[in-house]
């Protein structure tokens, strides 16, 4: 298959079924950015696009279908199952902000087949397939949870001991069917500790504590630990204790771990005294991410006795003083064999160590060994000094060719020398120059339950090896207590016995059993995974077949599978019940969600996958569990808080009001039934914000001028506002003005236009009446017919002079109102649309009066005043006869808000009926209603 891709004219795929003899053309309707294949049907192939879409084809591309759109590259694996028929796809996809995990059938990947294993969204690049493990973790109530699949099989919690509380986790090595982790636990910043898993990766045991981990250069985490290559189940870590760091090492996957024995004597000869615990040989273990450079510490599966590290001897590790160090036994002894640190290249499966100094001087020889570091030999490998950038061996088994980069001076070219070492050798190893040699730990031959004996090439023999021949003999061994690790939620103790850990009860094993089945108890141990052992003690630490207990349910819990106490309104809300103790096939389980609906199961296996029920009312539901059995029962509660998306939020409030006056804001919502709501209300300049569970409050301004309030509503994960301005005086007065009926033709009844219709108002008034507009503020009302309120304000000056006194008010009262009745007040809407603006029956008269004589002027005012009243009562005996009649007064008594009525309160409009108020999106959309601020 070939892949032909032009940007500017197609993209397509050569295909050829003939080994390339040739090849036919299929053209593609998307440009492919990579293909990846399945590991096992040949035939099967995903292709991912470049604008980030996934395909997939089994037919060898010859067709092609859309899996799936926003999939982020690298992030979508192939894998296979037991049989053909039950292979699988599994498709990561990671959106802009949120990831998921989803899987389906490649040859019918249609939305309906799609399943997702996790209901919700698992956490960024937390992705990690290695061997027979998938990895994801999930982060909820602020805890990262992490969740493995074995084979390809339904996804479980990982379970680490219970007060472990991870931060961190990094997956170290997946081999032999068997997980082993880096820990960060609650309490650890730059250590972590090391956990080794049973088979299936789920339940995790604790295998060394407090191993050094550091930065690398692009901000990952580096462990100190090394997996010692071609011996399996060997390790050695780098161990914080009381702030020095010593080296460990261990031959069973972590059950037992020790020191590592310093040198008898130094490169000199001379003797060295170090005595174990109080000094030791410690090892750098960082290994290096330049294929062209060794690193620390350096090991081959093809040279399974050979380890070689830079380190140091003392009480603990340093970076002063590093030495090279070679180990020919597998790590039981060490020999000093440089003074500086140097690149060790392993030829001929370790028959030759080649060594180079780390120098930023260029060097001109090498190191040659030919008895696994025992004594080595000074070679020329360049006439010229060279400045040395990297080391590379030749890939292959038999390779005796190294290639090394550099240059001769700062300005010259890079520069590539290979060395061949083929005619160091007269001839190919015999069966004659190679001697056994058995693994063992400081003596113990019997190593993860097996006797490994290998075969060396003799130390004074020069002769090629060739190809690896690996492990000569495994013999299996008597199994003792060293091969058997704690269970989980065991803990060994300073006797060696592995005893129940403080929060952990044994007897909890037996709560997936029914009365008259059987479990395997657990006598506290483990076999270490991979160890050959036979006999001995197997039989007596291997858990035993036992009989199923009846118990009574104990330990009940509900709670929802995303481990939220909320959920939206309509939605399926997933329930899952846990219980700790109890005969779970033999229990009922009754739950009551709370809204009058309850079900009941005839046992509590059928709720594995959870109880879901979905609600049709907003509110804190209690849900109620109740699990009995013949020996007993066990209830357990959760609340349910169950929410409607908020999605606007309007504060309503008057306009204008008198200093000192109490004032009523509502915060209206909608929809209006959103479920528990917190109000957090800010006033003026005032810092600190007034938090309350109501949506209305009552205040009152003390200080004259413009005041801001501020209103933030928090439902659930959403938090919405609004702000309004409100104007503070001692006196005013206010005009309500209608318009031209061609204006209702354009109003779209939104906040946007009304403010727009307010300025335009303003502006007209001003030009038609030289009245400044400090004077005037215009409040377009909601709803039809089109109207606004114009209130006259006493504006002052910045030195609180020239204050506008109430018959002044009264003469720009007079002013506005003679300017409106002979239609001197009008704006343009749009070309050949001209809108007359008029003062509107009922409300000329002023409304604010607090003159302290009893003027003509005040005697009019009261006469009007009972006119108006009469006019009211009128009005409301015959309101349904009256078109367009403004009912925005009787809206706002209905709410209680503190606003000034044409009359005095006791001779207020009578409420309305609910049927000929606003709609509720009237009500959302802006005022509920305006009128004048009375005393």
């Amino acid at each position: 298959i070939m892949l032909l891709t032009d940007p500017e004219v197609e993209s397509s795929l050569l295909i050829s079924s003939d080994e390339g003899a040739t090849y036919q053309k299929y053209r593609l309707n998307f440009y492919i950015h990579s293909l990846l294949f399945h590991p096992k049907q040949e035939d099967w192939i995903l292709a991912y696009s470049q604008d980030q879409k996934l395909f997939s084809s089994v037919e060898f591309g010859r067709r092609w279908q859309l899996l799936h759109e926003g999939v982020a590259p690298n992030r979508f694996v192939t894998t296979g199952r037991i049989c053909a028929q039950d292979l699988k796809y599994l498709v990561f996809v990671l959106f802009l902000s949120d990831a998921q995990y989803i899987t389906c059938r490649m040859q019918n990947c249609s939305e309906a087949t799609r399943s997702k294993p996790f209901p919700g969204y698992i956490d960024h690049n937390s992705l990690i397939v290695q061997d027979d493990y998938v990895f994801v973790q999930l982060t909820s109530g602020g805890r990262p949870h992490y969740y493995v699949s074995y084979r390809r099989n339904a996804f479980a919690q990982m379970k680490l001991p219970k007060y472990s509380l991870p931060k961190d986790m990094h997956v170290i090595s997946t081999d032999e069917n068997q997980v082993f982790a880096a820990v960060q636990e609650w309490n650890q910043n730059d250590t972590y500790n090391l956990y080794i898993s049973d088979t299936r990766g789920v339940y995790f045991t604790l295998a060394l504590e407090n191993v050094k981990s550091s930065q690398g250069l692009e901000g990952n985490v580096m462990i100190d630990l090394y997996e010692v290559a071609g011996i399996k189940g060997m390790f050695l870590a780098n161990k914080k204790i009381d702030n020095q760091v010593k080296t460990f090492i261990t031959y069973n996957k972590g059950r037992d771990w020790s020191l590592l024995q310093a040198p008898d004597t130094d490169l000199r000869g001379n003797p060295v005294h170090c005595l174990l615990p109080y000094c030791s040989l410690h090892l750098h273990l960082k290994v290096s991410e330049n294929p062209y450079t060794s690193g620390n510490i350096a090991s081959r599966d093809t040279a399974p006795s050979i380890i070689v590290a830079s380190g140091n001897i003392g009480a603990e590790l340093s970076d002063n003083d590093i030495s090279m160090f070679v180990s020919s036994d597998a790590g039981n002894t060490w020999r000093q064999i440089f003074e500086d640190e140097h690149s060790v290249l392993y030829l001929d499966q370790g028959g030759v160590l080649v060594a180079m100094k780390h120098t930023s001087l260029p060097i001109r020889h090498l190191w040659l060994s030919f008895d696994e570091g025992n004594s080595w030999s000074k070679y020329s490998f360049t006439s010229l000094p060279l400045f040395v950038d990297g080391v590379l061996g030749e890939p292959g088994e038999e390779t005796l060719i190294m290639t090394v980069f550099g240059h001769f001076s700062h300005r010259s070219e890079w520069q590539l020398v290979k060395v061949d070492y083929k005619s160091i050798f007269d001839r190919r190893c015999a069966e004659e120059d190679y001697r056994p040699w058995q693994l063992h730990s400081q003596g113990e031959a019997c190593i993860m339950g097996a006797k490994r004996i290998y075969r060396k090439r003799k130390s004074e023999k020069k002769c090629m090896q060739g190809k690896y021949a690996g492990a000569m003999t495994s013999e299996p061994c008597v199994c003792t207590e060293a091969d058997f690790d704690c269970d989980y939620g065991y803990e060994r103790h300073s006797n060696g016995q592995c005893l129940p850990a403080f929060w952990y009860n044994p007897s909890s094993l037996s709560k997936d059993c029914s009365l008259g089945q059987s479990y395997l108890n657990s006598t506290g141990y483990r076999k270490v995974v991979s160890n050959n052992c036979t006999d001995g003690v197997r039989e007596q630490y291997t858990a035993k077949p036992q009989q199923c207990p009846g118990k009574a349910p104990q330990g009940l819990r509900i709670v929802t599978s995303d481990g939220k106490l909320t959920a939206d309104l309509g939605h399926n809300v997933t329930f899952l019940v846990q219980l700790e103790e109890g005969d779970l096939q033999r229990s009922i389980i009754q739950v009551d969600f709370g809204d009058g609906i309850a079900v009941s199961y005839a046992n509590l296996s059928s709720t594995e996958d959870g109880i879901k029920h979905t609600y049709q009312n907003v509110g804190i539901f209690r849900v109620t569990v109740l699990v009995e059995n013949s020996l007993g029962s066990d209830n357990a509660v959760l609340y349910l808080h169950v929410i409607c998306p908020l999605e606007h939020v309007h504060l309503s409030l008057p306009f204008v009001t008198t200093k000192n006056k109490e004032v009523n804001a509502t915060a209206v919502l909608w929809p209006s039934q959103v479920g528990t709501l917190t109000y957090v209300w800010w006033f003026g300049n005032n810092t600190e914000p007034l938090i309350t569970l109501e949506g209305s409050i009552t205040f009152t301004f003390s200080v004259e001028g413009m005041n801001t309030i501020t209103v933030q509503v928090s439902a659930g994960n959403t938090i919405l506002q609004d702000t309004k301005t409100i104007a503070v005086y001692e006196q005013f007065q206010s005009l309500r003005l209608s318009f031209s009926p061609n204006l209702d033709d354009y109003n779209p009844d939104i906040p946007e236009w009304r403010r727009d219709i307010n300025r335009v108002v303003k502006r007209a008034l001003v030009e038609a009446t030289g009245v400044s507009s400090k004077h005037i503020l215009v409040a377009l009302l909601p709803g039809l017919p089109t109207s606004a309120e114009l209130f006259i304000l006493p504006y002052q000056d910045a030195t609180g002079e020239n204050k506008r006194t109430a018959e002044d008010l009264e003469q720009i009262s007079e002013i506005l109102i003679q300017k409106l009745n002979q239609n001197f007040v009008h704006f343009e809407l749009k070309p050949g649309v001209r809108i007359l603006v008029h003062a509107a029956h009922l409300t000329a008269a002023p409304l604010v009066d607090l003159t302290p004589s009893h003027s003509g002027s005040a005697m009019l005012m009261l006469l009007s005043v009972v006119f108006v009243g009469l006019a009211v009562f009128v009005i409301y005996k015959f309101k349904r006869k009256i078109p367009g009649l403004n009912i925005y007064a009787q809206m706002q008594n209905e709410k209680d808000q503190e606003m000034v009525s044409p009359v005095s309160q006791r001779e207020s409009i009578p409420n309305v009926p609910q049927s000929e108020l606003m709609s509720p999106e009237q009500l959302v959309d802006e005022k509920l209603d305006i009128q004048p601020i009375g005393k």
